[in-house]
């Protein structure tokens, strides 16, 4: 059964459980909108299921799985902690994960009206979540290292979207970033993928963080981009006074993370905007606004 043979309905979703959880059959199954290498439904009011959909491997689930009851009761924002695992069987031969559920709207449908007070949670988010990591904590293939490892994807997604009359100074933004010196402290927890679709919003702020599969030990530059990326314009300098730990070299490299995650969220966007799989039609107008502060802030 390949992906685009798997169909992830509601009656799917209630007959896993019936077979694998059934003391949670009972409860009310809603599609949530989103989602990408995964798929998640809403499981009464405190729980979700996410379905492996895209993803290749099961190591994304099995990742959030082993490491965010680690992390999660020193995080000061509500994050998604898995409470029962789901394992491949004959109706569906991916793994998922039933989860809890964190209330709030993704910032791509929604938006912060409180820049000032987003920026200090999102600072003590960071500032909590980034300590040394274990030995055995998961590194990634494609993201973690310094910026320069990343020139090809950059190149990719720079000539693909970028507005003429940005190149020159997107450009010099990333060579910058290339330039900057190696992180040289030990390897930090980090998100990995932070950006509008893995944040959540309420009462105008930031009221949680989903979505960490990607999560990693590394340079925690990649995480730090979220201050371009996610925070509304204005609130850079407040963000890096708050987060306290981020030196000059560390913010010139996640300023060229952030304008290749623009490029990115502007790409999907317009994928999105072609019906191409993948697209995320409210990503682009997210990632230009995004790369507008990484010129401006």
């Amino acid at each position: 059964m390949t992906d685009a043979e798997i169909e992830i309905t509601a009656d799917l979703v209630r007959d896993l459980l019936r077979e694998q959880h059934p003391d949670l059959a009972g409860l009310p199954v809603r599609e949530v909108a989103g989602g990408w290498g995964n798929q998640t439904w809403r499981l009464g009011d405190g729980l979700a299921v996410r379905m492996q959909r895209m993803d290749p491997t099961p190591r994304l689930q099995l990742n959030e799985r082993r490491w965010l009851p680690v992390l999660a009761p020193r995080l000061p924002l509500p994050v998604p902690t898995p409470v029962r695992s789901g394992e491949p069987s004959a109706r569906f031969p991916k793994r998922w994960t039933v989860m809890t559920w964190v209330p709030g709207e993704p910032l791509d449908h929604s938006s912060i009206s409180r820049g000032d007070h987003a920026a200090g949670t999102l600072a003590g988010f960071l500032k909590a979540l980034h300590v040394e990591a274990p030995a055995d904590a998961p590194v990634s293939g494609d993201r973690g290292g310094h910026p320069r490892t990343c020139t090809d994807g950059f190149d990719r997604f720079f000539h693909a979207v970028v507005p003429g009359d940005l190149a020159d100074d997107v450009r010099a933004v990333w060579d910058d970033a290339v330039a900057a010196p190696e992180w040289e402290g030990p390897p930090l927890w980090v998100h990995g993928d932070l950006h509008p679709a893995n944040v959540v919003v309420s009462d105008g702020t930031l009221s949680g963080v989903i979505d960490f599969g990607d999560m990693f030990a590394g340079d925690p530059a990649w995480d730090l981009a979220a201050a371009w990326v996610v925070l509304p314009a204005g609130t850079v300098s407040r963000f890096f006074d708050a987060y306290g730990q981020a030196d000059a070299g560390t913010i010139r490299r996640a300023r060229g993370l952030a304008a290749l995650k623009s490029l990115f969220l502007m790409l999907m966007g317009r994928n999105g905007g072609r019906g191409l799989p993948g697209g995320k039609p409210a990503w682009g107008p997210a990632g230009r606004a995004a790369l507008d502060r990484v010129l401006r802030d």
